[in-house]
């Protein structure tokens, strides 16, 4: 397998409280550029109904929705192989650079780990410590793809709601 470089940049502000942390993007958003670009994808939803707004169709505009919200996007791999896009088969993972990230934006409050890959990977590979004292939650996938702790779409909502007091 050939490794998969993320190349998607941490959409990230001086104003950002809330960081969500996917693991890798999908083979879909890597070819679109766009964080969460599978349209069977629950992010966007679930961000519409916590915020009470219409998710916009472009993508720019989607991405000035989170940073008005003071919500930052990253994942917490910068490469690995995969065979398709599934969390399931990443393999030999290097993880981004979380360290430098937060020296550059300390006011970031709250990690949100969108899914068990993305906590996991940067449990092992980058540490909790780097958190420095930072909320954290490990939160379910949003992803389409049935895991073995599969929820509703109303269940994610109402754990991903956490970020409220954040907001």
């Amino acid at each position: 397998m050939q490794p998969i470089e993320n190349v998607l940049p941490p959409i990230v502000n001086q104003q950002t409280k809330i960081l969500i942390v996917g693991s890798m993007p999908s083979q879909q958003s890597l070819e679109k550029q766009q964080y969460y670009g599978n349209p069977r994808n629950h992010f966007w939803p679930i961000i519409g109904e916590i915020l009470k707004v219409v998710i916009p169709k472009d993508y720019d505009q989607r991405i000035q929705l989170l940073c008005k919200h003071h919500i930052g996007l990253w994942d917490s791999i910068q490469s690995c192989e995969r065979k398709g896009s599934l969390d399931a088969t990443i393999k030999n993972e290097i993880p981004n650079n979380f360290e430098l990230l937060f020296s550059q934006y300390p006011q970031i409050e709250l990690i949100l780990f969108n899914g068990g890959k993305s906590f996991d990977v940067y449990r092992k590979r980058v540490g909790l410590a780097t958190l420095n004292g930072r909320a954290y939650e490990k939160m379910p996938s949003t992803s389409p793809i049935p895991g073995k702790n599969i929820k509703t779409f109303e269940q994610k909502i109402m754990i991903w709601k956490s970020m409220e007091p954040y907001l």
